[in-house]
């Protein structure tokens, strides 16, 4: 069946191609219908090329936001690689929704490369990344890779000499808006207190800011006050039911982590209760969305893992275990390589094995020490590595759904 599928993906791009040539005559003898039938079953790779056939193909491709996901969707998505060597600051993709044969791995070509030399991924939704300047902390740039669209953000006027910051992005169904989060820890301007070697940020400020349909060109933060916790310096883990989730860091005297959620409706943070099980107050377990589900990944010896996952958001008991992953060592680690500085920089507190999504088969995709793609089928406890042309040597993966809309795009979802 899966072949079947991949030929007529085939013939379709084939066909596309032959009317392209014939001229706008074909064109204009199909009805938008049937155009947009077939645009659905393309890859979002392929549409982004697409939009610049025509000026009624563009259309058709930016009036639906829901119509540029279609062929790309959480259990089928692109894989932005973030990878700084040997080449700084590159963005390549894979497209999970091609045959996996067809796929090959594609490099971005960044725009505001010269104005952010370094950079991070904040996070990802809807097809828009949120980008931070990783040398200085001072840019932000909204950005779809697809339609090149960029936008940097404005620099908050609360700013501080010697900071710590964490950062949220996301999209709240309700309210239609996109809203950028930084929570920013710094010292008092008194302060030169230094505890075991770490500096500590005894001051907070929780900063906002909105984009929607609705948003003017002037765009401003806003302070929401002091933060109520201190958090994992990590951008948000998860964005589930317009909320993003973080893990607290422990205190010399209240050494429990919480699970606290950021809601983009009325900009309160809340605990979420968290599962009965071992290891959650030592700095060995992640939060991740799985299938629309906020799920806790929870670290054992040798690279075992164990995925719960909360059923019914907000319910305590309806936590369960749905994954146990063994040990296991891909081929790619066999080959010993330095590891470039920034891996240790954003190494994931040490962590062998990242969980990124499950795949539309069901199988787990894992990204293991930043430089191997590993596929977990549950069913029967086997392992694949997946091995693309063009892969970096090294890269932090981020699961992104690719659209062809911008924050200002009217979404049905």
């Amino acid at each position: 069946m899966d072949s079947e599928n991949s030929f007529k993906k085939r013939k379709i791009t084939d066909d596309i191609t032959t009317t392209v040539d014939d001229g706008e005559g074909l064109l204009d003898s199909l009805p938008g219908d049937i155009l947009t039938d077939i645009f659905s079953r393309l890859p979002i790779s392929s549409l982004a090329r697409l939009m610049f056939v025509c000026r009624s193909w563009r259309s058709i491709l930016t009036q639906h936001g829901r119509l540029s996901s279609s062929s790309s969707s959480p259990t089928k998505p692109c894989l932005l690689l973030h990878c700084d060597f040997p080449i700084r600051n590159g963005l390549h993709f894979l497209d999970l929704s091609e045959e996996e044969k067809r796929i090959k791995t594609k490099k971005f070509s960044l725009r505001f490369a010269s104005s952010m030399p370094e950079f991070d991924v904040v996070g990802s939704c809807n097809g828009l990344l949120c980008m931070s300047d990783s040398l200085y902390n001072d840019s932000l740039y909204l950005y779809n890779p697809f339609t090149t669209n960029s936008l940097e953000l404005p620099e908050c006027s609360n700013k501080y000499h010697d900071q710590e910051l964490v950062f949220g992005f996301g999209f709240h169904q309700t309210t239609k808006e996109y809203k950028v989060v930084k929570i920013v820890y710094f010292r008092g301007s008194n302060s030169n207190y230094r505890g075991r070697g770490r500096i500590q940020y005894k001051q907070s400020e929780v900063q906002i800011l909105t984009l929607s349909s609705r948003t003017d060109r002037s765009l401003s933060w806003r302070s929401l006050g002091k933060a109520p916790y201190k958090f994992v310096k990590r951008s948000s883990e998860a964005l589930v039911n317009g909320r993003l989730h973080f893990v607290t860091r422990p205190r010399r005297h209240v050494p429990d982590r919480k699970f606290v959620s950021f809601d983009l409706g009325d900009e309160e943070f809340r605990e979420i209760p968290k599962p009965d099980c071992g290891g959650l107050n030592r700095t060995n377990h992640r939060l991740v969305n799985l299938k629309g589900c906020l799920c806790a990944v929870v670290y054992g010896n040798y690279m075992k893992l164990d995925i719960w996952v909360m059923r019914s958001y907000g319910v305590k008991e309806s936590w369960g275990k749905e994954y146990s992953i063994g040990t296991y060592l891909p081929k790619g680690l066999k080959q010993n390589l330095d590891r470039p500085m920034w891996i240790w920089k954003n190494a994931e507190n040490g962590k062998v094995v990242r969980v990124l999504c499950v795949l539309e088969n069901g199988e787990v995709l894992l990204e293991y020490k930043n430089r191997v793609l590993v596929a977990y089928d549950p069913k029967v406890g086997k392992f694949k590595d997946l091995v693309f042309n063009g892969l970096p040597n090294w890269f932090h993966t981020v699961v992104h759904v690719g659209t062809l809309s911008w924050f200002d795009t009217p979404l049905d979802l």
